[in-house]
């Protein structure tokens, strides 16, 4: 029996302002999704839009009273389609986003597939299970990626 429901929540989501969306209905919108689903979601110009909105809004989620003194550079290695890689610099109470890998070396490395990340950033995922399971790797710093999530604000579904 076909499954016709991917399609039409591809096309939903498509015709979707991320920007209009909270961090909290997103979280909810991740929640009711089906892991197939989100996979099938992340492809081309609507993988892009959801990874831009995601990451240019990691600034707006930092908790600068949390990360103190922290100075780190984080590369996020997504896969799925293609590879692609963010990177955030948390320096001075500031964090900062930057798509595509840089010339410095990152304190910490996180590689995961789309899905996880869908799930790490909307805290639908339990990144401790999801490094057991080899479904996040970490290079570097295992001990700030353990605590990257008290650094900023995880939406709650």
């Amino acid at each position: 029996m076909a499954d016709n429901s991917s399609g039409k929540v591809t096309g939903e989501l498509a015709a979707l302002d991320f920007a209009a969306v909270s961090p909290e209905e997103f979280a909810r919108i991740v929640q009711g999704l089906s892991a197939k689903q989100l996979a099938e979601v992340m492809h081309g110009e609507l993988r892009a839009r959801v990874l831009g909105e995601v990451f240019g809004r990691m600034k707006q989620q930092f908790r600068p009273e949390a990360a103190g003194a922290l100075t780190a550079l984080i590369r996020w290695k997504i896969t799925g389609d293609t590879e692609v890689v963010y990177e955030t610099s948390i320096a001075d109470g500031t964090c900062t986003v930057g798509e595509g890998r840089s010339d410095a070396e990152p304190r910490t490395t996180l590689v995961m597939a789309d899905v996880e990340f869908l799930k790490l950033v909307s805290g639908n995922g339990n990144p401790i299970t999801m490094f057991m399971m080899r479904k996040l790797k970490v290079a570097g710093d295992v001990g700030l990626a353990s605590g990257l999530t008290r650094y900023f604000d995880i939406p709650k579904a």
